[in-house]
């Protein structure tokens, strides 16, 4: 099994098109964690050919960052493509945007400091903040690119215009966007631009927040801080109308691919263009089943017959809004 590889602009490596998502690993918002079972999830990714590991300081507060630090210990650095992110602040276990110099110039001594290395491959602004001027964030950043310290410059979470106000000032690299079979939202305007400039995307919540693996029925239930909690999808009347979409989608898969939902609902986000989809695991055994995602192809007929299918089950459609942090002023 070959995994398929992409370019991105400043950096040397091809990057696996299946990144490993660190979220849940930081145990916020997921349950907690499992140290032990983080590292050897993440050394069992690479060992495998997976070489993009995505993380940020706010998952577990600075927690996803240190295991992932520790995880490249003992050479597995040089196997490793780190993509963080900077520009979130919390306090009293509260997320609020900071896209200050300041308080990039400090984050990213912290995040070298976690991760156990002297330099990041792509270090991306988490979310826009308003009250900071976009040219501002990226001149810091292009500054850090240019000491050595960052490698490739990415965003998070940014409309095309933001997108272009960043890249009137520095090299823009890539944008990491909500995107799987239920959270298109991208298609309309990121998607084309990513095309248009020739950048990457990072699907986050490829498999959206697990509904897509194909294991969460109407009775599942969640403890704890688990955002699924409060994720609408996850909610009735919502939650019956996409698990019993995922069960369709999962018939199609079989029955056309041999395949899972879960190798579908990845194998679309690859499909759909320059894009990378980030896989979330926090034990080795869900990483299993991967390499079903390589191999084939998805064609138009299918994208239709997939489309029909969720528009037949999901009648109260709704994104992934509900997971935005407050800008400083509001939060205030």
């Amino acid at each position: 099994m070959t995994i398929e590889t992409i370019e991105i602009e400043g950096l040397s490596t091809p990057v696996s098109r299946i990144g490993l998502g660190t979220w849940a690993i930081g145990g916020w918002m997921w349950g907690g964690t499992d140290e032990k079972d983080s590292i050897a999830v993440i050394r069992r990714a690479l060992d495998s050919g997976v070489n993009l590991i995505d993380t940020a300081p706010v998952y577990g507060f600075g927690a996803s960052e240190e295991i992932v630090g520790k995880a490249l210990a003992d050479g597995y650095r040089h196997k490793a493509i780190i993509a963080t992110k900077v520009a979130l602040e919390w306090h009293d276990g509260k997320v609020f945007r900071n896209s200050t110099p300041q308080r990039i110039r400090h984050e990213v001594e912290d995040t070298l400091r976690r991760l156990r290395t002297d330099y990041i491959d792509l270090y991306q602004v988490h979310w826009p903040d308003p009250l900071v001027p976009i040219e501002e964030t990226a001149e810091v950043l292009n500054d850090l690119r240019k000491e050595g310290k960052v490698r490739a410059l990415g965003v998070s979470n940014f409309s095309t215009a933001q997108m272009d106000a960043f890249r009137r000032v520095a090299p823009l690299s890539t944008t990491q966007p909500p995107y799987n079979l239920f959270e298109r939202e991208i298609d309309d305007e990121v998607l084309p631009y990513v095309k248009q400039h020739g950048l990457v995307a990072l699907a986050y919540g490829a498999l959206c927040r697990g509904l897509l693996a194909g294991r969460i029925g109407v009775e599942t239930r969640f403890e704890g801080d688990d955002l699924r909690l409060r994720d609408p999808k996850f909610l009735e009347p919502r939650r019956e109308q996409y698990v019993a979409a995922v069960k369709a989608l999962n018939v199609f898969a079989r029955d056309n691919y041999d395949k899972s939902v879960l190798a579908l609902a990845v194998r679309w986000v690859l499909d759909r263009g320059p894009t990378i989809a980030l896989w979330g695991a926090r034990r080795p055994d869900q990483l299993d089943g991967f390499e079903e995602a390589f191999g084939w192809k998805l064609d138009e007929k299918a994208f239709r017959q997939i489309d029909a299918i969720v528009a037949h089950f999901v009648k109260d459609p709704v994104g992934p809004e509900f997971m935005a942090p407050p800008q400083r002023a509001l939060a205030a």
